[in-house]
């Protein structure tokens, strides 16, 4: 499975961004990480075909996750932006994942090439 990331970019302080991520295959679950320099890769957020959500504590009531299965494509809706959300974004997929296991790096079968948000103060 390929997965191919857009939508980063730069923008203010509380402003607004959407990712996109096209897969070339449907997947169990669709998913977003992060990475910020020096960091380990976190997770974000997460669907899967169930329409069970998954977000992380950091940015629950700010971003949204959404699903358009029949386009193989996740989407994330970025609000409020903050600084500390600058990172460079990964899109993944997991052939399967368990309730806690879809918010593990570890679960993700496939990886996109990453997508950087920059978020200015």
């Amino acid at each position: 499975v390929q997965l191919q990331a857009s939508g980063g970019g730069l923008v203010q302080a509380g402003g607004s961004l959407r990712l996109s991520c096209a897969a070339s295959a449907s997947t169990y679950v669709m998913g977003w990480f992060r990475q910020a320099p020096g960091k380990e890769r976190e997770f974000v957020a997460a669907i899967n075909y169930g329409i069970r959500i998954y977000y992380a504590d950091s940015v629950k009531g700010r971003f949204t996750i959404s699903r358009d299965s029949a386009k193989k494509t996740v989407y994330l809706q970025m609000n409020s932006l903050k600084p500390e959300d600058t990172a460079v974004y990964y899109c993944a997929a997991a052939t399967y994942c368990s309730e806690y296991g879809c918010y593990s790096k570890t679960s993700y079968n496939y990886w996109g090439q990453g997508t950087l948000v920059t978020v200015s103060s």
